[in-house]
This record gives structure tokens, sequence and C-alpha cells, in this order.
């Protein structure tokens, strides 16, 4: 990683200041709160926002409602411009994030950014929800925050070092064995718990097949017994069925005599009224015989009919041209009338156009009047005329009435006596209608009593149906009863069976239960004897290793800083032991530079061994040294070029203000704070 530039803007002590980097070795110069700190807090803010537990109002100006940073680094031939800024409202939150990767500028969520930057530097996945504490170690470390670690107790170091170098992991793996095996054990005994009844469910399975196999032997013998009691109603049907046959024939025996009866019944009324028709017939004969004919009366009737009828027509005729004189008097009065009416209005001859007197009109009305009278004369003359007619025309008419009625009575008494040979036979035919229906009726008596012979032999057979009726019923019901049985046993059989399957499903599932129980138990055993020991024995050599190459550099550190013979080395909870003439010294009894030579030479060993396990990260070769010469004397102020030549960085940002370290470093950034503003001097 190579950073190239950093712009503040109202952050901590700074408005708005671009700031540029150089490869090399850098040293941020200044008096004490300059500002010098806070471009370190804004390049870790660029690259991971606010970290956990760290207030927004840390890095915003006071009195800012907005502020932000942007950092321009570069890391294996790609540009990077990081932005984030921060916003005050009820709190300072983080408020706008974007990354721009080779000139392509995208923005992002706070998450989204951090784990792109984690991705770019390759610093592991699991940092992402967790403090920089990489980036500390390994680029920037307060040197007070050092000292801390160096202070703090051995296991809250133990455990912040494992953390670091990334093999807390085994811990961690420990840890989870631990729980495994706890829920492999609450699982066994909940398996446990399954499989309890394991051996009564298997006496039981073998107690429900002996029972199940006592139940088909027993429906074996009720099915038999269910057979022969169906062959046994089918025989009783079978003879049921033949006395029903023998009683219907009974019925139709019994149906044909009543037949029988109503066609002797129908006989005797055909006899009784063929005698009567035969009486009557002999009646009719008897008086038709004493009636007499004469064919020649009846044409000398029709002979005075058609005399009667000529002259009727001969009157009807004169009749008629009486009726047309009459119509044509009358048409002639009306006529006559109509002239009477116009001449009595007319003052002008319509011919002559001459005045017409009124002594011509008169004369003329009175001509038309004797007209009139004359045909009302003649009209009432024929009219008295065509009365008589019409009286005679009736005359005749009442006499051809008669005369066509002494005709008809003739005709029909020639019809009648006509019919005496028609009688004649008819009684014929009667009589020999009885002498067959007669003979009919002996016959079908003769065959009443033969069947009612039969039926008498058949009757018989009807108390036997009615104790067939009885000996079926009780077949049928014992049948029934049998097929009852066969059915309940089945159905003890299909329950038996299914309880049966079930106990096979719970052994089966019991027996797999067990299976994954003795799995468990090997599990546990392997993970409590073989796999934690494993875990134990690789982290106990991986912090061996740890110490032994940590407790090298520490040492190598020291040595380069301090003069004195002093011994320096880490025990197993890497305390640093500081030993003088075979004597242990503490912590708190060194001087100031000492102490601090302590922190830088630990800081520079942790530095080195992390790059050397995470190989892979891109900010090794990138250093920030905050005030690493706090305490020293002139003497360790000269062994820090040592130092820094020994470090072989290609980027190392250098924050003091001790002047003599700007001879030991490739460029120089002096800043200074003006009027509660810090800047950058030219």
């Amino acid at each position: 990683m190579n950073l190239k530039r950093i712009i503040l803007k109202n952050i901590r002590s700074y408005k708005e200041q671009e700031i540029h980097f150089l490869e090399g070795s850098t040293l941020l110069s200044g008096d004490i709160g300059a500002g010098k700190t806070s471009v370190l807090l804004g390049i870790e803010f660029a690259l991971f926002g606010l970290q956990p537990g760290q207030r927004g109002s840390s890095l915003l100006r006071n009195g800012e409602t907005e502020g932000g940073v942007i950092i321009e680094f570069e890391v294996d031939g790609k540009n990077i411009i990081i932005e984030r800024t921060l916003k005050r409202k009820k709190t300072i939150s983080q408020d706008y994030c974007a990354i721009t990767l080779n000139g392509e500028k995208k923005e992002i969520s706070v998450t989204e950014l951090k784990d792109k930057i984690l991705d770019i530097l390759s610093y592991p996945k699991e940092f992402s929800k967790k403090q920089n504490i990489l980036y500390k170690f390994t680029v920037y470390t307060p040197q007070e925050e050092m000292k801390q670690i160096i202070l703090q107790d051995p296991i809250t170091r133990i455990n912040t070092l494992r953390h670091v170098f990334g093999i807390n992991k085994y811990k961690t793996i420990l840890e989870n064995v631990s729980l495994l095996t706890s829920k492999l054990r609450e699982e066994k005994r909940l398996k446990e718990g399954a499989t309890l009844n394991l051996e009564q469910e298997e006496l039981s399975l073998l107690s429900k097949e002996t029972e199940l196999e006592t139940k088909h032997s027993n429906l074996n013998s009720i099915e038999k017994e269910l057979f022969l009691k169906k062959e046994t109603r089918k025989r009783i049907q079978d003879e049921k069925e033949k006395i029903a046959e023998k009683i219907e024939e009974k019925n139709k025996l019994q149906q044909d005599i009543e037949k029988t009866k109503i066609i002797i019944s129908n006989k005797k009324e055909t006899l009784d009224s063929n005698l009567k028709q035969i009486e009557s017939l002999k009646a009719q004969i008897e008086e038709l015989q004493k009636l007499s004919f004469d064919e020649s009366e009846i044409k000398k009737l029709e002979q005075e009919i058609e005399i009667k009828k000529k002259q009727k027509k001969q009157i009807t005729d004169e009749n008629f041209e009486i009726t047309t004189s009459i119509n044509s008097l009358e048409i002639k009065n009306k006529e006559n009338e109509k002239t009477k009416q116009n001449l009595s209005h007319l003052d002008i001859c319509p011919t002559c156009l001459q005045d017409v007197s009124p002594v011509y009109k008169s004369n003329v009305i009175n001509e038309i009047d004797s007209n009139i009278s004359k045909n009302i004369r003649q009209i009432n003359s024929l009219k008295e005329e065509k009365q008589r007619l019409d009286n005679k025309i009736s005359k005749l008419e009442e006499e051809i009435s008669l005369l066509e009625k002494k005709i008809s009575d003739l005709v029909f008494l020639k019809i009648k006596l006509e019919g005496i040979k028609e009688k004649t036979k008819r009684l014929e035919e009667f009589e020999k209608s009885n002498f067959a229906l007669q003979k009919d009726i002996t016959l079908l008596l003769e065959h009443e009593k033969d069947v009612e012979s039969l039926i008498v032999d058949l009757r018989k057979f009807e108390k036997n149906f009615l104790d067939k009726q009885k000996e079926l019923e009780d077949a049928l019901n014992q049948e029934k009863m049998a097929e009852i049985k066969v059915a309940e046993l089945k159905k003890e059989i299909d329950v038996f069976s299914n309880q049966i399957e079930e106990i096979k499903d719970r052994i089966k599932s019991m027996k797999e239960i067990k299976k994954q129980l003795d799995y468990l138990t090997k599990l546990e055993n392997w993970l409590n004897e073989n796999f934690a020991s494993l875990i134990s024995f690789i982290e106990k050599n991986v912090m061996i290793k740890l110490k032994k190459e940590f407790s090298k550099l520490f040492s190598e550190w020291f040595d380069m800083l301090v003069s004195d013979s002093f011994n320096v080395y880490l025990t197993d909870d890497f305390t640093p032991v500081i030993e003088y003439q075979d004597y242990e010294i503490d912590y708190a009894y060194l001087s100031g530079g000492e102490r601090t030579a302590v922190a830088l030479a630990y800081r520079l060993a942790l530095n080195q061994v992390i790059n050397s396990i995470l190989s892979k990260i891109k900010t090794k070769d990138f250093i920030i040294l905050d005030e690493p010469t706090d305490g020293f004397s002139d003497q360790q102020l000269d062994k820090m070029r040592d130092v820094l030549q020994q470090l072989n960085v290609r980027q190392m940002i250098i924050v003091s203000h001790e002047q003599k370290i700007e001879g030991f470093v490739e460029n120089v950034i002096r800043l200074k704070k003006v009027s509660g503003v810090s800047k950058k001097e030219y």
C-alpha cells in the first residue's frame, strides 16, 4: 500500500486541509497539539470508518454540522480514492461513503465499503465486524495503547494477541468443541430416552405377532364355518324356491279357475241374451207375416205427385210474372214522385231555356198524379192475384208432402217385409250359437272341477313354504352372524397388523436412533480424547513458535534501542521480562525512555510477526509510528536512525515533535495550529 494524499474537512482541529505523501520515510513534525495525530486518525477513519465504541464527536470539529475525509492510495498498481463524511443530527454518524477504483466511482454503504477495503488490503474477512486490531498492530498503534497491552493482565494480553495473530480460532474451536460435546450429551440423553423402551417394544412385537397368528388360525375356522352356513342357506333357498314354484303353480291354477268362472258367467249371459233375441225375432216374423204390400200403389202415388208438381210449377211461374209487374209499377211511381218534386222547383226549362209557367207545371203535375193513382190501383189488383196464387201453391205443397209420406210408409213396409228372411237367418244363427254355448259351458264346468282338484293337492305346499321361509330366515341369521364374526376378526387382524407395523416402525426408528447414539458416543469420545487434544497441541505449538520468534525479534529491537546490558524475553503469556545483571526489573521501575523502548520493541516485533504470518496483506510495506521516541535520551534518539533503516519498508510515516528525527527521514511535513485551526506549513 502506498498512501498518496488525504483531505481533511472539519476533522478535529482541521477546517479544510490537503496533505500529500511520498514514498519512503515521512515525518509529521510540529508542536504538541499541532494536529499530527488528527492526520493519523483521519487515515484510519477513511479506511475503516468509525470503530465500535468510537463516537463521531471525537472526529467532527466542534460547532460544525458536516465533515469528511478523502484519501487516495495505491495497491498493486490500482489507484483508489475513498470518501467518507460525518453529519451531525441527534448524534454524529457516518452519512456518505464512496469509492473510486481506477477512475470509476461508486457510492456504497458503510458496511459494503469496509468489506471492500478489507478485500483490497487482503485482510481476513473475520475482521469485517470487529475493531481494526490487525491494522493497529501492523500499521498504526498509538504508543500509549502499546504500553497498555504490556501492562494488561496476562489473560487479557494473551487473548488480545490470539486475536491479532489470528489463532484465537483454536480457542474458538475448543469452545465450540465444548459446546458441541455439551450438545452431543444432551442429544444422547434425548436419544437414550427415545430408545429406553426398545426391549419392551421388541417383546410387545413378539406377543402381538403370536396373537396375530392365533387370530389368523381362528379366521380360517370361522371362514370354513361361514362357507358351510352359506351352503346350507343356499340349499334351503333352493328348496324354498321349488316350493314357491308349486305355490305359484297353485296361484296360476286359482287364477285359471277365476277366469273359467268369468268365461262361464259370460257365456251364460250370452246364452240368456240369445234366448231373448230368439223370442223377439219369432214375434217380429209372426207380426210381419200378417202384413200385405202392393207395388202398383206406390207407382200411382208417384204419378199423382208428378201431376201436382207440374201444377205448382205453372202457378209459381204466374206468381213470378205478377211479382215482376208489381216491382215495375212501384219503380215507375218512384220516378214519377221524383219528377213531380223536381218540377215543383223548376222555373226555367233546361231544354229551351224559357220560363215555365205555373199553369204548365200544374197540368204536368196533375197528369203525373193521375198516372200514379192508376199504377197504385193496378198494383193492388196484382197483389190480390198474387195472394190467391200463393195460397194455391201452399195447398199443392201440402198435398205433395202427404203423398210423399204415403210413399215413404209403403217403402218402409216393403223393407220390413224384406227383413223376414234376414230375421229368419239370424234366428237360426242364435239357435246354433246357443247350442255351442251350452256345450262350452259344460266343458268349462268340467275343467273347473279338474283344476279345483289340482289346487287341493297343491295347497299342502303353503304350509311347507312357511316352514321353509322360517328355516331360511334362521339360516340367513346364522350366516350373517358368521359374516359379522369374520368381519370383526378381520378388523381385529387389520388393527393388530397396523399395531405390529407401528411397533416395527418404532423399533426400526429406535434402532436407527441407537445407531446414531452409538455414533454420537464415538464422536463425543473422539472430540474429547482426540480432537480437543490435537487442537490444544497445535495451538500450543503455534504459540510456542510465535513466542519464540516474537521473543527473538523483541530482544533484537530492544538491544538496538538500549545500550545497557539488559536481557529481555517473553514469557508463555507474552509478558515482556527485563533482566539486568540476572535481576528481573519490573516495568514500572524502568525509566521513561526504557519503557518507551520496551513498548516500541514490542510494537516492531509484533508488526514483523504478524506480517510474516499474514504474508498476503497489502499493508506490510506501510507503517506509522506515533511518538516512538517519547522519553528517549539523545543516545537513544541516535539509535533510531538504525531502527528506521532496519525496518526497510516502502512507506513510513513518523509522528514526532523531536527535531532530531528530521535528519533520519526523507520527507518532512510541518504542521502548526493557528487560532485553533491546524494547517500545513508551506
